[in-house]
């Protein structure tokens, strides 16, 4: 391990240095102030004689005096079953105020990458509870499925609701297979108020005892940013891989992780991209995406739901863009559903999941699932339509038919969508839901469900019935 002391540039977050030998690319560095402050930094660019370290406390206290050490390995995260139910900060140290953590090994944050070969189908559902998910986009095992959100609406408390909330069904699982089941938290540039709002939520509802939360605010460098999504992967590719964990990895804001991106990438001096991000922003984004999964022979997997906020609710952005060009779907958290007071507020007409039709249907969910999903879709679509043209002609203009079709689409966000923030639903609930306020429309215009399945969960309106036979 050499010293030195040969600073020649401070840009920002990075610190530029003059070496007499090669330097490995992602190398930790340890930078001692005059002070004798040590700082953490990560090889990020190394070039001939010159290196770029970007600090990880930031680069404040450090001048051209100060001392350089290159530690000869990247950046690795200590793993154990132990961290479930321990909090950390965005590059891995503890801040519950517990005790030190004793890893089973330390892991490159990097990850490896799993061979397309390995890899098995995602065909597991995973409940959340939340039916605006589990009944019109549903998730399953190994899928990645993004929360698309924006300035001032709930995602935080969706986000929550769902790492409180999800499971594996003890009926989806397969015989002789246990349903051990993880949440990794990462939070990305959060204030100090909503990681209080977080950590009360975990330890209140009892969710924390099997969640591994690493928490980066928004006054934590913006390095660090950059590595804390890297990290939670790490963690939950060796709860899923090694302990055979089924773990959701949640992770919130990915604008603020681009934002960090960003201005790394101007430090840098690089030519941007796209509205001043990096040109290498997918790929960037597709290294984190694409470390969910299932792999042949092995019980554990990975989801992942990265929630992002879209820049003026804009979903042609490049963060939201370039997410839905990697992920397999998306759920949109919608302004005029928050405003109308739903909870959550999920608009599942442009949400989807491209998994959810290997994830329902008998043995899975309910043989009804797909059927009555797709009902749904259709009759809310048709009812948002005749809003539009209720505002053109009037309610009075339209026909008796249209007229329920109105209904059902204010019965849908009202009583479907509509849940709250505390509530958990099991998929029976979600789907009895569904066929109750199907049955407000006449059996005939019932036409993308099974006739079988009409006659055996088509709820009659016996009063009506009655009131016709009277008649």
């Amino acid at each position: 391990m050499k010293e030195y002391q040969t600073i020649t540039e401070i840009s920002g977050p990075l610190v530029h240095v003059e070496t007499d030998e090669p330097i490995g690319y992602d190398e930790i560095v340890e930078i001692e102030t005059p002070d004798g402050e040590v700082k953490r930094g990560q090889v990020l660019e190394t070039s001939g004689d010159f290196v770029a370290i970007q600090v990880f406390e930031g680069t404040e206290g450090i001048g051209r005096d100060s001392s350089v050490r290159f530690l000869g390995e990247t950046l690795k995260m200590p793993v154990t079953e132990d961290l479930l139910g321990r909090s950390l900060d965005g590059a891995g140290q503890p801040i519950d105020g517990g005790p030190d953590i004793v890893p089973e090994e330390r892991r490159d944050i990097v990850g490896a990458a799993i061979n397309p070969t390995a890899r098995e189908f995602p065909s597991e559902f995973i409940q959340t509870g939340v039916s605006g998910i589990d009944g019109m986009n549903t998730l399953v095992r190994g899928q990645k499925l993004p929360l698309f959100s924006a300035s001032g609406l709930p995602h935080n408390e969706l986000s929550l609701q769902i790492a409180r909330q999800a499971t594996v069904p003890e009926e989806v699982e397969e015989e002789g297979e246990e349903s051990e089941f993880a949440v990794v938290f990462a939070a990305m540039g959060i204030t100090a108020e909503e990681a209080n709002e977080f950590m009360e939520d975990f330890e209140r509802t009892g969710a924390l005892e099997r969640t591994v939360v690493f928490l980066n605010l928004a006054d934590d460098p913006a390095v660090e940013r950059t590595v804390t999504p890297r990290m939670a992967l790490t963690t939950a590719e060796y709860l899923a891989f090694d302990e055979g964990y089924h773990v959701l990895v949640i992770m919130t804001d990915m604008t603020n992780y681009c934002e960090a991106l960003r201005e790394i990438g101007a430090a840098r001096e690089e030519v941007p991209g796209r509205r001043g991000y990096p040109g290498y922003m997918y790929t960037d984004l597709a290294q984190l995406y694409e470390r969910a999964g299932r792999i042949e022979g092995v019980e554990g997997s990975i989801t992942q739901i990265p929630i992002l906020t879209m820049p003026g609710d804009d979903d042609t952005h490049p963060i939201p863009d370039l997410t839905g060009y990697i992920t397999e779907g998306q759920i949109y958290v919608d302004r005029s559903l928050n405003s109308q007071g739903i909870e959550p507020p999920i608009n599942v007409l442009p949400s989807l999941s491209r998994l959810m039709d290997e994830g329902i249907g008998e043995g899975l969910t309910r043989e009804d699932h797909g059927d009555v999903s797709d009902q749904l879709y259709a009759a809310y679509a048709e009812g948002e339509d005749l809003r539009d043209l209720v505002n053109i002609v009037g309610r009075e203009a339209l026909s008796e038919r249209d007229n329920k079709y109105l209904d059902f689409a204010d019965r849908f966000e009202n009583e479907f969508v509509q849940q709250g923030f505390d509530t958990d639903r099991t998929i029976e609930e979600t789907l009895d839901i569904g066929w109750e306020l199907l049955s407000e429309l006449p059996k005939t215009e019932l036409n993308r469900i099974d006739e079988d399945l009409i006659e055996e969960y088509y709820i009659e309106d016996t009063e009506s019935e009655t009131a016709e036979a009277e008649a």
